[in-house]
């Protein structure tokens, strides 16, 4: 059973995937981060920090794993809000027991791509396809089977570029860059 601040967890992860893909499919959310899907974030960010001041780290014991996996979503989207991310990945890593691992992985390796630093688990994935660069593409494998992520072949894994490749890594892109620097990330 969903509690109330399960379900509404789970309505606010909806909203944010509902209007993500109404703009996807206008061609919309090329070119930088699109001023509506900002405002849920932060409107999203803003309820969930609320919510953790209640309850704690939403975790399935308290809210489902619908719902818990919905807090995610959230904080994994709150890309303008690094403090806030960052802080809820040291709470996912205290409920490491009681969430889904591989959240935790996605959301590590996002704030290290925000950091301009190379992955751990190869989950964030450049325009084309292939993962930004990882920390350590030999025991990359096993670091994905740890956090229940699917293995990638050797072809995937030799695909990756070395950081130095990467224009978000290397300060190569100068709008990320000053997006990055204006909200934390660096």
């Amino acid at each position: 059973m969903t509690s109330k601040i399960g379900k509404e967890l789970i309505r606010l992860g909806g909203h944010d995937i509902e209007i993500r893909e109404k703009l996807s499919a206008e061609g919309k959310l090329a070119g930088g981060y699109h001023p509506e899907m900002e405002r849920i974030h932060k409107t999203n960010a803003k309820r969930l920090r609320e919510i953790i001041s209640d309850i704690g780290y939403p975790t399935i014991s308290k809210v489902g794993v619908k719902a818990s996996d919905a807090a995610w979503l959230i904080i994994q989207h709150s890309i303008g809000e690094p403090e806030f991310m960052k802080a809820c990945y040291k709470m996912m890593v205290e409920n490491s027991h009681d969430i889904t691992k591989k959240n935790k992985a996605y959301l590590y390796d996002r704030i290290q791509v925000f950091q301009s630093r190379p992955q751990k688990y190869g989950t964030q994935l450049m325009t084309d396809g292939i993962p930004y660069p990882v920390e350590d593409k030999e025991n990359l494998n096993s670091e994905r089977k740890k956090a229940n992520l699917p293995s990638l072949s050797e072809k995937e894994i030799n695909q990756i570029p070395d950081p130095e490749n990467i224009p978000e890594i290397d300060n190569r892109d100068e709008d990320y860059t000053v997006w990055r620097r204006k909200v934390g990330w660096i």
